[in-house]
C-alpha cells in the first residue's frame, strides 16, 4: 500500500518543480510580446504622421514611457480518495493552477520642448555621419534628410531638395547618386577632421605649477635656443564628407577645412569631392543643409500628391550606380485595406502602405531608416505639464 504521506512529499515537489518552468516561460514570453508591440506602436505612429501631413494636418507622436506588469502564479494539489472499492485504500493526486498578469503602461505625448527638440530641431551631422558609418546608403539617407545641397564655386548655389523646383531637384538628385556611385566603390569617407594646434610662450611666463597643469592637455617641446614653450594638441573638428582619405592630407588642409565647416551651423555637412580620386571627374564642395524630422515626414507626405517625385538620370560624369528609384519613400494610398501588407494604418478614410517591391527593398531600408532617426532623437520622455496617461490592463 502507498504510504499518504511519501505520496504527499511527491505532489509538494512536482508543484514547486511546476512553478519553477512555468514562471521564466510566461515572463520570457509576455517581455517578447511587449517589446513587438512596442516596436509595432512606433511604426505606426511614422507611418501614421506620414498621413497626417499628406492630408496637411498636425503631426503628433505619443511615447510609451514606463511598462509595469505584475504576474501572479499560482498552483495548488492534493490528493482524493481513488474509487478502489473493497480492494484497498489509494490516494489520487489532484492538480490545479492559473497564471494572472496584471500591466501598467504609462504613455505621454511628445509636446512642448520635448516636441521642439525631437521634431522641429534640425538634425546634426553627427546623427547623419553615425547612419553612413553603420553602411546605410549615402543616396537614401541625404534624399530623405537633406533640404537642400549648396555647393560653393565662384559663388554659391543653391539646389533644393524639392521636385517643385525642377531643376534644382534634378542636380541634387544627380549629387547624391554622385556620392552612391563614390560609396558603391568603398571609397567615401565621413571623418572628423583631425588636427594639430600650436602655441609658443616665453619659458619665463610659465611656471613650474602652470606647466604641470598644462602637461594634461598639451604636449610641450621646449627650446633652449628660442627660450620658449611651444605647446601641441591634437583635436578633433567637424566631419566631411570625402572621396579621398583625410590622413592623406597635411595638417593645414585639415584645419583649413574644419574652419571652413565650423562656420556653418551644426546641421550643414561639408562635402570635398576632389579630381584625382574615385568619382573625381565631377568634382562636388559645398554643403548638405539638414532639415527636422517634421520636416522629413512633411516631405513624404506631400510627396504622395502635391509634390511628386520624378525619374532623375544620373550625371553623365557619373559611373554606374545600382539604385535610382523614383520615389525617396513609395508609400501606396488606397481606399481598401491592402491584404498582404504587414503595416498599414487607417485615416480618415484611406489606407496608407508600404509600396511593395521585388530585389532590393529600397522602401523597407528607407521606412527603417526613418524608426532608427526617430529614435537617435529619443530622450527621457519628461512628464511635466503633460497630461500623461495611465493605462491598467
Amino acid at each position: 500500500m502507498t504510504n499518504p504521506f511519501h505520496l504527499i512529499l511527491l505532489v509538494c515537489f512536482a508543484v514547486s518543480v511546476l512553478c519553477g518552468c512555468v514562471s521564466p516561460i510566461a515572463l520570457d514570453k509576455a517581455v517578447i510580446e511587449y517589446d513587438k508591440t512596442t516596436a509595432n506602436l512606433v511604426s505606426k505612429q511614422l507611418l501614421l504622421n506620414i498621413a497626417r501631413a499628406h492630408q496637411q494636418q498636425p503631426i503628433h507622436f505619443t511615447g510609451v514611457s514606463n511598462i509595469a506588469a505584475t504576474f501572479n502564479f499560482q498552483l495548488n494539489a492534493g490528493a482524493t480518495p481513488a474509487l478502489t472499492g473493497n480492494n484497498g485504500a489509494l490516494l489520487a493526486p489532484l492538480f490545479g493552477g492559473s497564471i494572472a498578469e496584471n500591466p501598467t503602461i504609462t504613455i505621454v505625448p511628445i509636446e512642448g520642448e520635448e516636441f521642439t527638440r525631437r521634431l522641429l530641431t534640425p538634425i546634426y551631422e553627427s546623427k547623419l555621419t553615425m547612419l553612413l558609418r553603420q553602411g546605410t546608403d549615402v543616396d537614401l539617407i541625404l534624399r530623405l534628410l537633406a533640404a537642400e545641397l549648396r555647393l560653393s564655386e565662384k559663388h554659391t548655389e543653391v539646389y533644393a531638395n524639392n521636385p517643385g523646383d525642377m531643376a534644382g531637384y534634378s542636380l541634387f538628385r544627380q549629387a547624391v547618386l554622385h556620392l552612391s556611385a563614390i560609396q558603391d566603390q568603398g571609397q567615401l569617407y565621413a571623418e572628423p577632421m583631425i588636427f594639430e594646434t600650436t602655441l609658443e610662450l616665453p619659458a619665463e611666463s610659465v611656471g613650474p605649477e602652470q606647466l604641470a597643469n598644462l602637461q594634461k592637455d598639451y604636449e610641450i617641446e621646449y627650446s633652449s635656443e628660442r627660450k620658449s614653450v611651444k605647446l601641441v594638441k591634437n583635436q578633433i573638428g567637424r566631419i566631411v564628407i570625402t572621396n579621398y582619405d583625410p590622413a592623406s592630407l597635411t595638417n593645414q588642409d585639415r584645419k583649413r577645412l574644419h574652419d571652413e565647416a565650423n562656420e556653418r551651423a551644426d546641421n550643414d555637412v561639408l562635402v570635398d569631392i576632389r579630381s584625382g580620386f574615385e568619382g573625381g571627374e565631377w568634382p562636388l564642395h559645398g554643403v548638405f543643409r539638414l532639415r527636422s524630422f517634421h520636416n522629413v515626414l512633411n516631405f513624404i507626405g506631400q510627396s504622395l500628391d502635391r509634390s511628386k517625385e520624378f525619374p532623375v538620370q544620373k550625371h553623365f560624369k557619373t559611373p554606374a550606380v545600382r539604385e535610382n528609384p523614383d520615389s525617396s519613400l513609395g508609400i501606396m494610398v488606397t481606399a481598401w485595406e491592402p491584404e498582404d501588407s504587414e503595416l498599414s494604418v487607417r485615416h480618415n478614410g484611406q489606407y496608407y502602405w508600404l509600396k511593395p517591391e521585388t530585389g532590393y527593398q529600397w522602401n523597407r531600408e528607407g521606412f527603417r531608416l526613418l524608426y532608427q532617426v526617430f529614435q537617435m532623437t529619443v530622450s527621457e520622455l519628461g512628464t511635466k505639464g503633460a497630461p500623461v496617461i495611465t493605462i491598467a490592463k
